[in-house]
Protein backbone atom coordinates (compact mmCIF):
# COMPACT_ATOMS: atom_id res chain seq x y z
CA UNK A 1 0.00 0.00 0.00
CA UNK A 2 1.40 3.65 -0.94
CA UNK A 3 2.18 5.88 1.38
CA UNK A 4 -0.60 8.34 1.61
CA UNK A 5 0.21 12.29 2.99
CA UNK A 6 -2.78 13.30 4.99
CA UNK A 7 -3.88 16.89 5.05
CA UNK A 8 -6.11 17.40 8.23
CA UNK A 9 -9.20 19.26 8.59
CA UNK A 10 -11.16 20.70 11.22
CA UNK A 11 -14.65 19.09 12.39
CA UNK A 12 -16.05 22.18 11.06
CA UNK A 13 -14.42 21.62 7.03
CA UNK A 14 -15.98 18.04 7.81
CA UNK A 15 -19.34 19.15 8.91
CA UNK A 16 -20.00 21.00 5.28
CA UNK A 17 -19.81 17.50 3.51
CA UNK A 18 -23.35 16.36 3.28
CA UNK A 19 -23.01 12.86 2.64
CA UNK A 20 -25.86 10.68 2.32
CA UNK A 21 -27.38 7.81 0.70
CA UNK A 22 -28.14 7.60 -2.89
CA UNK A 23 -30.48 4.54 -4.85
CA UNK A 24 -29.35 4.64 -8.51
CA UNK A 25 -32.41 4.78 -10.79
CA UNK A 26 -30.73 4.84 -14.02
CA UNK A 27 -27.26 4.26 -15.72
CA UNK A 28 -26.06 5.31 -19.04
CA UNK A 29 -22.61 5.01 -21.26
CA UNK A 30 -21.70 8.54 -22.38
CA UNK A 31 -20.87 8.92 -26.17
CA UNK A 32 -17.03 8.69 -26.92
CA UNK A 33 -15.82 7.94 -22.92
CA UNK A 34 -14.92 4.54 -22.46
CA UNK A 35 -14.62 5.00 -18.64
CA UNK A 36 -17.86 7.22 -17.86
CA UNK A 37 -21.56 6.44 -17.60
CA UNK A 38 -24.41 9.30 -16.83
CA UNK A 39 -26.11 7.93 -13.48
CA UNK A 40 -29.15 9.48 -12.23
CA UNK A 41 -29.87 9.16 -8.29
CA UNK A 42 -32.44 9.63 -5.86
CA UNK A 43 -31.08 11.15 -2.85
CA UNK A 44 -34.19 11.72 -0.61
CA UNK A 45 -36.81 14.23 -2.92
CA UNK A 46 -34.17 15.25 -4.96
CA UNK A 47 -33.01 13.05 -7.98
CA UNK A 48 -29.11 14.31 -8.80
CA UNK A 49 -26.74 13.33 -11.96
CA UNK A 50 -23.22 12.60 -11.83
CA UNK A 51 -20.83 11.39 -13.91
CA UNK A 52 -18.91 8.80 -12.88
CA UNK A 53 -15.38 6.81 -14.05
CA UNK A 54 -16.59 3.57 -13.03
CA UNK A 55 -17.52 1.97 -16.98
CA UNK A 56 -14.59 -0.83 -16.37
CA UNK A 57 -15.52 -1.80 -12.96
CA UNK A 58 -19.89 -2.28 -13.65
CA UNK A 59 -21.95 -2.91 -15.88
CA UNK A 60 -24.87 -0.61 -16.33
CA UNK A 61 -27.75 -3.34 -15.20
CA UNK A 62 -25.14 -4.10 -11.78
CA UNK A 63 -25.64 -0.19 -10.83
CA UNK A 64 -29.54 0.33 -11.19
CA UNK A 65 -31.16 -0.03 -8.05
CA UNK A 66 -27.87 -0.48 -5.74
CA UNK A 67 -27.26 2.40 -2.83
CA UNK A 68 -24.49 4.21 -2.81
CA UNK A 69 -22.85 6.35 -0.39
CA UNK A 70 -22.67 10.42 -2.65
CA UNK A 71 -21.22 13.94 -1.95
CA UNK A 72 -24.69 15.53 -2.36
CA UNK A 73 -22.81 19.26 -2.13
CA UNK A 74 -20.72 18.96 -4.73
CA UNK A 75 -20.01 22.04 -6.78
CA UNK A 76 -21.71 20.77 -10.72
CA UNK A 77 -19.22 20.82 -13.05
CA UNK A 78 -19.70 20.23 -16.73
CA UNK A 79 -17.99 16.76 -17.76
CA UNK A 80 -18.57 15.96 -21.23
CA UNK A 81 -21.78 18.32 -21.91
CA UNK A 82 -23.18 16.98 -18.43
CA UNK A 83 -24.06 19.00 -15.46
CA UNK A 84 -22.55 16.87 -12.86
CA UNK A 85 -24.28 17.50 -9.69
CA UNK A 86 -22.87 14.91 -6.81
CA UNK A 87 -19.81 12.28 -6.40
CA UNK A 88 -19.80 8.72 -6.09
CA UNK A 89 -17.70 7.66 -2.92
CA UNK A 90 -15.67 4.68 -3.98
CA UNK A 91 -12.21 2.83 -2.73
CA UNK A 92 -9.45 2.87 -5.71
CA UNK A 93 -7.18 -0.27 -6.05
CA UNK A 94 -7.30 -2.92 -8.67
CA UNK A 95 -10.80 -2.67 -9.31
CA UNK A 96 -12.94 0.26 -8.08
CA UNK A 97 -15.14 -0.36 -5.24
CA UNK A 98 -18.32 1.49 -4.56
CA UNK A 99 -19.25 2.42 -0.90
CA UNK A 100 -22.02 0.89 -0.06
CA UNK A 101 -24.42 0.33 3.13
CA UNK A 102 -24.29 -3.17 4.60
CA UNK A 103 -28.10 -2.87 4.94
CA UNK A 104 -30.67 -1.06 3.15
CA UNK A 105 -31.98 3.13 4.20
CA UNK A 106 -34.30 5.45 2.82
CA UNK A 107 -32.53 7.41 0.05
CA UNK A 108 -31.17 10.67 1.07
CA UNK A 109 -30.31 9.13 4.89
CA UNK A 110 -27.59 11.22 6.18
CA UNK A 111 -24.35 9.68 6.77
CA UNK A 112 -22.13 11.72 9.72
Amino acid sequence: MEDIKRETITVEEFSKLDLRIGTIRSTSAIPGADRLYRLTIEVGDEVLTTVAGIKRAYLPEELVGRQVVVLANLEPAKIKGITSECMLLAAKGEKITLLVPDREVPPGTPIG
